[in-house]
C-alpha cells in the first residue's frame, strides 16, 4: 500500500518505547502501519505487534499486506482488555498510543475531516457508528452545539457558530463541509478570518471528537494499558492537542501517585525543527512516556 502518512516521532517512539528482540507490543492506533512495521523490524525473530485500527477501510488495507508477526484488528482501543483476551496476546512490553488523525482520512477518506475540500459532513472513523458530524449540525440544540465547541474545540466564539448553524439549517440542511465552513466565517469577526490558524479549525476538531468520542475512550484505553502491561513495559503517548495531552498527563500523574508506573518524560517531547520542515502535521505533536513499576 502506498502510504500518505508520515509516522510521527518515529524514532522517538521507538526509543520510549524500548524495542527489544522478542517482545510484544501493542500499536493501538495501528491507521498505516508506520510506528508498527518499524516495531517489527526491531522485536522480531518470535516478538509480535498487536495493531487495532477501528477504520474498517484502513483496516482492510493494512491486512491486504500480510505483514508477518502483525496480529491486526478491526475495533477501538476503548475495549484494549477485551481484544488482548480475545487475541490471547500476551507478556506486552509496550503500548502504543497515536492519538493524531492519519493523512488518509484526511486526504483520501471523503468523509469531511478537512474543510480544504467539499466532502459530506461525517467525520467517523467507524462508519457503522450511528453518529456523525451532520446529525450533530442538523438535529442537536444550540446549547449543546455550543457545548462541544467550547468544551472540545476551545472555540471562543461557540455561541455565535452555534447561533449561526441553528438560524442557517432551518433554511436549508447542513449537509457539506463547504457549507459548514462559510457558515463560521459569517459567525465570527472578521479579524479572526486572518489568523494564522484558520478559523474553522476549532471546530472541526471538536465535531470530530464527539463523533467518535475521542476523550472518553483515551481514558478507557489508558487504564486499560496500564494493567495490561509487564513490570518493566512502557506505555507512549503521542497527543496533538491540549485536552487529549492534558487527559495523558493527569493519568499519568494518577498512577504514578499510586505507584503503578514512572513517568520517563518529565516534559513532553517535541518533534525536531527537521520533522516539522518535512512533515508540518507533525509540529503539534507531544510524546509522553512511562515504565510501568508494580
Amino acid at each position: 500500500m502506498k502510504r500518505v502518512h508520515k509516522p510521527v516521532l518515529l524514532n522517538e517512539v521507538i526509543e520510549w518505547l524500548d524495542v527489544k528482540k522478542n517482545k510484544n507490543y501493542i500499536d493501538c492506533t495501528i491507521g498505516e502501519g508506520g510506528h508498527a512495521i518499524e516495531i517489527l523490524k526491531r522485536n522480531g525473530p518470535r516478538g509480535k505487534v498487536l495493531g487495532i485500527e477501528i477504520d474498517p477501510e484502513l483496516y482492510k488495507k493494512l491486512k491486504e499486506e500480510k505483514l508477518e508477526r502483525l496480529v491486526l484488528v478491526n475495533d477501538s482501543f476503548s475495549n484494549l482488555k477485551e481484544i488482548v483476551k480475545r487475541e490471547n496476546f500476551k507478556e506486552v512490553y509496550g503500548i502504543l498510543f497515536d492519538l493524531g488523525i492519519s493523512s488518509w482520512h484526511i486526504e483520501k477518506s471523503g468523509r469531511g475531516f478537512t474543510f480544504s475540500r467539499d466532502e459530506p459532513l461525517l467525520m467517523k472513523y467507524d462508519l457503522s457508528s450511528k453518529i456523525s458530524a451532520m446529525e450533530i449540525v442538523n438535529r442537536w440544540s444550540e446549547k449543546e452545539i455550543a457545548k462541544i465547541l467550547k468544551e472540545y474545540g476551545e472555540e471562543r466564539f461557540a455561541e455565535r457558530i452555534s447561533r449561526q448553524i441553528c438560524k442557517e439549517r432551518k433554511r436549508k440542511k447542513i449537509e457539506t463541509t463547504l457549507q459548514l465552513v462559510e457558515i463560521i466565517k459569517k459567525a465570527v469577526p472578521k479579524w479572526y478570518l486572518h489568523r494564522k490558524i484558520h478559523f474553522a479549525t476549532k471546530t472541526f476538531l471538536a465535531l470530530r471528537i464527539a463523533v467518535n468520542n475521542e476523550l472518553e475512550n483515551l481514558k478507557a484505553g489508558l487504564l486499560q494499558a496500564v494493567d495490561i502491561l509487564e513490570r518493566g513495559g512502557r506505555l507512549v503517548a503521542i497527543s496533538f492537542h491540549s485536552l487529549e495531552d492534558k487527559i495523558v498527563k493527569n493519568f499519568l500523574k494518577e498512577k504514578e501517585r499510586e505507584g503503578m508506573i514512572k513517568i520517563l518524560t518529565k516534559k513532553p517531547i517535541f518533534p525536531s525543527k527537521e520533522e516539522i520542515k518535512q512533515n508540518p502535521r507533525s509540529r503539534s505533536a507531544k510524546l509522553r512516556a512511562a515504565i510501568k513499576i508494580k
